[in-house]
């Protein structure tokens, strides 16, 4: 699938997931019955737009309410999430990455593919998603410390409500701040690097990611076709090599791989009977 068809169709997801388009125009936060159910990618709920709710959000909000209880619904639904696509989520269907993708499409004077210690920066996500979306929730209550402290998407939502109610910005403190030079950061990165936000910070690409390997739709791999040209590995912006492994943890599926080959040794599907595939 070529880049044009995939911004459709990531362009589409957005849309879906912000189809309140008073919101957009007003500031004001839909409230209705949608809110009530989790979308697949990281979108915020006060967004203006957005008509469900970001997973990350309403799972801190579970595990930091004052009465805990297991939030079986959420992580129902990131399991569903999870088992049927992995981290083709972060390659279709979440707004954010959209947006990553579009700034590292314009032109600047460098673009850096991988430096030195890319790949452990990578398990910074991890520890984000255990500490900032799990465990400090959990300890401390009624605070969802990866929305407060960390999230560049809600950070974004915040200036689109502020831009419609400009008295908003007089209430914005320190905390802002940070957030907003987060946010600041990840968009210029992105200039610079293909996804900064989910290679090293997205606790949502963290979990999706652990169910690469197992996932219904998952990159399956013909060893007989594939002649080791590395055509593959060398589209791959996230920076692995799907000739070896189609379904690194890191893979967002976004079918670079699938196009540049040649062979036609790679295809996004879904395994049948017993013929084995390598993952």
């Amino acid at each position: 699938m070529d880049n044009k068809k995939r911004t459709a169709l990531q362009a589409a997801a957005a849309l879906v997931q912000n189809a309140d388009l008073k919101g957009l125009f007003t500031g004001s936060i839909y409230k209705g019955p949608l809110k009530s159910v989790c979308v697949p990618g990281l979108n915020c709920y006060s967004c203006p737009g957005a008509i469900g709710s970001c997973p990350v959000g309403a799972l801190q909000n579970s595990l930091s309410s004052l009465s805990f209880r297991l939030p079986y619904y959420v992580l129902g639904l990131l399991l569903f999430f999870a088992s049927l696509m992995g981290r083709l989520v972060c390659g279709f269907l979440c707004p954010f990455g959209l947006l990553q993708d579009l700034l590292h499409r314009l032109s600047f004077p460098k673009k850096i593919r991988t430096f030195k210690g890319d790949m452990a920066l990578r398990k910074v996500k991890y520890a984000v998603l255990l500490f900032f979306v799990i465990l400090l929730p959990l300890t401390v209550k009624l605070t969802p410390f990866f929305c407060k402290y960390l999230c560049p998407s809600g950070t974004l939502s915040g200036i689109l409500l502020a831009l419609s109610d400009t008295t908003l910005f007089s209430l914005m403190g320190s905390r802002f701040a940070w957030k907003a030079f987060i946010l600041a950061a990840v968009l210029l990165l992105s200039l610079l690097l293909h996804r900064p936000f989910c290679k090293y910070l997205c606790p949502l690409g963290a979990f999706y990611g652990l169910f690469n390997k197992v996932s219904l739709f998952r990159i399956l791999q013909d060893p007989q076709s594939c002649i080791g040209c590395g055509a593959c590995a060398r589209v791959c912006e996230m920076g692995i090599d799907p000739s070896k492994t189609p379904n690194h943890t890191e893979c967002i599926r976004c079918t670079a791989c699938i196009t540049a080959c040649s062979q036609k040794a790679l295809r996004l599907g879904i395994e049948k009977g017993n013929k084995k595939q390598s993952t």
